[in-house]
């Protein structure tokens, strides 16, 4: 999958929802991207509040999208036909936990791409991943690149704190401060 057609897949879904709703945050790798990271190469992701589910996906397959549903219940996927299928996921579930309104009305307003649209914070999103980690997906390797890019942008408290709970997470944060990424504090 090329970035052009990612970028093109990102512009067609966020110009659909900012057109006709309902609110929406861009999220992943891609808002990290926003905010200076390196670019992703595998799919777009975007959050709405769990109870604007099937108003996104209207909105989405009215835009061209194929709408799809995958077993996972926290997702659907948005396909869109350029050089062969590609992938916006729509997440109104992290780790869980429902996407409520405040999550999306956190999100600053960014031009991505010549489009204005709500990005998530780069502390939301590596919080997200960070909760994320476990004994059967723990790959430091990708994050540190991620974390390393956006570092001077992260409340590093607020995401030692929002990740305290998790093992894998503190471990990477430690890391991170052994290599001289974190602030230290």
């Amino acid at each position: 999958m090329s970035h052009e057609d990612l970028r093109e897949a990102l512009k067609r879904a966020a110009s659909a929802l900012n057109a006709d709703g309902p609110p929406f945050a861009l999220a992943g790798s891609y808002a990290l991207w926003v905010h200076g990271a390196p670019e992703p190469d595998h799919d777009v992701d975007f959050v709405v509040a769990e109870q604007d589910v099937e108003a996104a996906a209207a909105t989405l397959s009215k835009a061209g999208f194929d709408i799809r549903r995958p077993p996972e219940e926290w997702l659907f996927k948005a396909a869109l036909s350029v050089d062969g299928p590609v992938l916006v996921d729509v997440l109104h579930r992290i780790n869980r936990v429902p996407v409520d309104a405040s999550l999306i009305e956190r999100a600053r307003t960014e031009d991505v791409l010549a489009l204005a649209m709500p990005v998530l914070s780069p502390t939301e999103i590596l919080t997200q991943k960070l909760r994320a980690l476990h004994e059967h997906h723990c790959d430091f390797a990708k994050l540190l690149p991620l974390v390393r890019a956006v570092r001077e942008q992260l409340e590093w408290s607020e995401l030692r704190r929002a990740t305290s709970e998790n093992p894998f997470a503190v471990a990477f944060l430690s890391l991170c401060a052994s290599l001289g990424i974190t602030d230290n504090r």
